[in-house]
C-alpha cells in the first residue's frame, strides 16, 4: 500500500513540475494557447503557430497525471464525462486563469488550455469599431446581437468587452450563461451574475428559461450551439431583453440561415417572422494574425 501512494504522489509532483513551468513559460511568451498530448513536448501557441516548449516527449501517463491534477484543483470528479471530454475553466495559483478542455483520445488524454487574462480587455484594446458598437447596443432596449467568426478569432472576448462596457455605464441587471465561464466580471454600475454550465444549470436552454424569472435587462449566450437554445434567446429578445450570443458563421446571411435551418421545415417561416423583428445586428470578424493593440489603448472598460 505505502508503494502505491508513493507513486500517486511522484505523480501528482511532477504534474506539478511540468504545469508550473509550461504555464509560466506560455504567460512570459504572451502565447495565447497550451497543449499537452503523448508522443510531443508540450506546446503553446504564440502568433497562431505551435512552439515546442521543451525537447522532452510527453508519455500517456504523464498527460494523463496532468490531467488528474486539473481535474482535481477543479474539484471535478471524473476526468472526461461520457462524451469522452471536459471542458471548465480553472485559476491556477490564484494567479491565471484558463478554459480547459480534457479529452480521451487513441494514443491517451490530451489537454488544451486557453490563457484568459484577468483584466478584461476594452474595445479599443481589441482593435473593435468602438464607437458604433457602442452606438449600436445604446439603441437597442431589446433584440439579439450576435457576434459570429471561425473557431478561435475572440468572439467569446468581444462579448465579454461589450458586457464589460455595459457593467461599467449602466444600472442594469446582466446574466451570463457561458460553458465555461471564461472571464470573471466583478459588480460595478450593474449586477453580473454569471452561470457556469453544466455546474449551475444542465443546458443553455433551461438556463436562459430560469433567467427569464430573474427580472434581468441583458443577457449573455455564450453560444447558441442547439435548437433548444436558440428559440430560448429569441423568445428572450422577444420579450424585451437584449440578448447576446455567437455563431460559428461568416457572414450576416449565413447567420440568418444558419438559425433559420436549426428549425423544422414547417416551423421556418415563423422563425423568419421572429427574426425580422428581434435581431438586431450581426457583427462577423476575423482574427488578425500579428496584430496589436496600441500602447494607449485601456485594457478595461472603466
Amino acid at each position: 500500500m505505502a508503494d502505491k501512494i508513493e507513486v500517486k504522489v511522484d505523480k501528482v509532483e511532477s504534474a506539478k513540475k511540468i504545469l508550473d513551468y509550461t504555464i509560466t513559460a506560455m504567460v512570459e511568451n504572451n502565447a495565447s494557447d497550451l497543449h499537452f498530448s503523448p508522443g510531443v513536448p508540450p506546446r503553446m501557441r504564440k502568433n497562431g503557430k505551435l512552439v515546442n516548449m521543451t525537447e522532452k516527449i510527453l508519455t500517456a501517463e504523464e498527460t494523463s497525471a496532468v490531467a488528474d491534477l486539473l481535474m482535481s484543483i477543479n474539484a471535478r470528479d471524473e476526468v472526461v464525462g461520457p462524451t469522452g471530454d471536459s471542458d471548465f475553466a480553472f485559476s491556477y495559483n490564484n494567479l491565471h486563469r484558463f478554459r480547459t478542455n480534457v479529452a480521451r483520445t487513441q494514443k491517451g488524454t490530451t489537454i488544451a488550455l486557453r490563457y484568459l487574462p484577468r483584466r478584461i480587455p476594452s474595445m479599443e484594446a481589441l482593435g473593435l469599431p468602438a464607437r458604433t458598437i457602442r452606438n449600436l447596443v445604446q439603441m437597442q432596449k431589446g433584440g439579439i446581437i450576435l457576434v459570429t467568426g471561425p473557431t478561435g478569432s475572440g468572439k467569446t472576448t468581444t462579448l465579454t468587452s461589450i458586457v464589460d462596457w455595459i457593467n461599467c455605464t449602466s444600472d442594469i441587471h446582466i446574466i451570463t450563461i457561458e460553458a465555461p465561464v471564461e472571464y470573471e466580471h466583478e459588480h460595478k454600475r450593474s449586477n453580473v451574475d454569471q452561470r457556469d454550465l453544466p455546474a449551475d444549470s444542465p443546458s443553455f436552454g433551461s438556463a436562459l428559461r430560469a433567467a427569464l424569472r430573474q427580472d434581468p435587462d441583458v443577457i449573455m449566450v455564450g453560444e447558441m450551439r442547439d435548437l433548444e437554445t436558440i428559440s430560448a434567446a429569441i423568445t428572450a429578445a422577444e420579450t424585451g431583453h437584449l440578448v447576446f450570443s455567437t455563431l460559428h458563421t461568416n457572414s450576416a446571411a449565413e447567420t440568418i440561415n444558419r438559425i433559420i435551418d436549426a428549425f423544422p421545415q414547417n416551423q421556418q417561416e415563423q422563425i423568419r417572422i421572429q427574426l425580422a423583428t428581434s435581431l438586431s445586428a450581426v457583427l462577423s470578424q476575423r482574427l488578425i494574425r500579428g496584430k496589436t493593440a496600441k500602447d494607449e489603448s485601456p485594457l478595461s472598460s472603466c
